[in-house]
C-alpha cells in the first residue's frame, strides 16, 4: 500500500510541477513578445493532433451523444481552452508570476462558490467564510495594500484580467461536476479542446490582424513544446493516474503545491520578490481554503 501511495504522490507532484512551470513559461513568452492567444492556439492545436490517434474513434462512435450535449460541451471548451490559458498568458505580460499563481490558487474555493450558485452542491457556513477570506486575499494582492491605488482605481491590468481566468476555470470545474458524459477522460478532453479551438481561432486571427505575429525560432519552439507536452498532456495524464490510485479528495490537496513551486521558480528565474502584501494575501487565501475544506458536523 505504501509503495502504491508513493507512486501516486510522484504522479501528483509531477502534475503540479508541470502546471507551475506553465506560469514560468508564460512569463518567459512575454519577454520574447510571443502573443498570448497565438501561443494558446498552437498549444491546444498540437495537443489535439497528439491526442487524435487515441481518441477520434471513440469520439466518432459517440458523436450523437456529444451532439445531444453540444451546448454543455461548448461552455466547457470556452471556459477552459478559449479563455483560461489565453488570459493567464495575457496577464503574465503585466503581472508577477507570484501574484498570478496566488490568485489562481483560490480556484478550489471559487468552485464551491459556483457549485452553490448553480445548485450543483449545497454549501455550508465554513465554505461561505472560505470564499470571503479567499476573496479578501485576492483584493490584498490586487491593491498591494496601497491606499492611493484604491483611491485612484489604478490597478495592474494583469491582476484584474487574471480574475477572469480564475472565475472561468472555477466555472468549468463546477460544470464538470454537474454532468458526466459517457466518454473516456482522454476523449472528453479531445472534445473540449475541439470546441475551445473553434472559439479560439477567430481570436487568434484578430491578434494576427492587429500585427501580433509570432517569430518562428528556438524560443517559440521550446516554449510551445513545453506547454503542449507538459502542462498540456503530461500533467493531465499524471493527474488521472494519481487520482486512480488514491482518489480525488486526497489528490486535490496536491494542487496547493502550485503556489509554492511557482513562487520558488519565479524568485530564482526572474528575481521576483515575495512582498508583504503577497504574504498577507497568501495567509487569507490559505485560511479560505482550510475553512472551505471543513465539513459541517451532523
Amino acid at each position: 500500500m505504501f509503495l502504491k501511495d508513493k507512486k501516486a504522490y510522484i504522479f501528483l507532484v509531477l502534475a503540479t510541477l508541470f502546471w507551475s512551470g506553465n506560469f514560468i513559461v508564460g512569463k518567459t513568452a512575454s519577454t520574447f513578445d510571443i502573443p498570448p492567444f497565438t501561443l494558446n492556439f498552437y498549444r491546444w492545436l498540437f495537443a489535439w493532433i497528439l491526442l487524435a490517434p487515441f481518441t477520434l474513434r471513440e469520439v466518432y462512435k459517440m458523436r450523437f451523444h456529444i451532439l445531444d450535449n453540444l451546448k454543455y460541451v461548448f461552455i466547457l471548451g470556452i471556459t477552459s481552452i478559449t479563455l483560461f490559458n489565453s488570459i493567464v498568458y495575457y496577464s503574465l505580460q503585466f503581472t508577477q508570476v507570484i501574484s498570478g499563481v496566488l490568485m489562481i490558487s483560490t480556484i478550489p474555493v471559487m468552485i464551491i462558490f459556483f457549485s452553490s450558485l448553480l445548485k450543483i452542491e449545497k454549501t455550508n457556513f465554513y465554505q461561505i467564510m472560505g470564499v470571503i477570506f479567499s476573496m479578501f486575499g485576492v483584493i490584498v494582492i490586487i491593491t498591494q495594500i496601497d491606499v492611493e491605488k484604491i483611491k485612484e482605481l489604478n490597478f495592474n491590468k494583469g491582476d484584474l484580467s487574471i480574475i477572469i481566468a480564475m472565475l472561468s476555470w472555477a466555472l468549468y470545474s463546477a460544470l464538470l461536476k454537474k454532468k458526466k458524459l459517457e466518454l473516456s477522460q482522454l476523449s472528453l478532453l479531445q472534445v473540449i479542446i475541439s470546441t475551445g479551438l473553434l472559439f479560439l481561432l477567430p481570436i487568434y486571427i484578430i491578434e494576427m490582424k492587429l500585427g501580433r505575429h509570432v517569430t518562428l525560432g528556438p524560443p517559440f519552439i521550446l516554449i510551445l513544446s513545453y506547454v503542449v507536452l507538459f502542462p498540456g498532456l503530461a500533467s493531465f495524464i499524471c493527474w488521472i493516474k494519481g487520482i486512480e490510485i488514491i482518489g480525488a479528495n486526497r489528490s486535490g490537496i496536491f494542487l496547493h503545491l502550485m503556489p509554492i513551486f511557482s513562487t520558488i521558480l519565479a524568485i530564482f528565474i526572474f528575481g521576483e520578490k515575495f512582498m508583504i502584501f503577497h504574504l498577507i494575501g497568501a495567509i487569507l487565501i490559505i485560511t479560505g481554503i482550510i475553512l472551505s475544506s471543513r465539513r459541517r458536523r451532523t
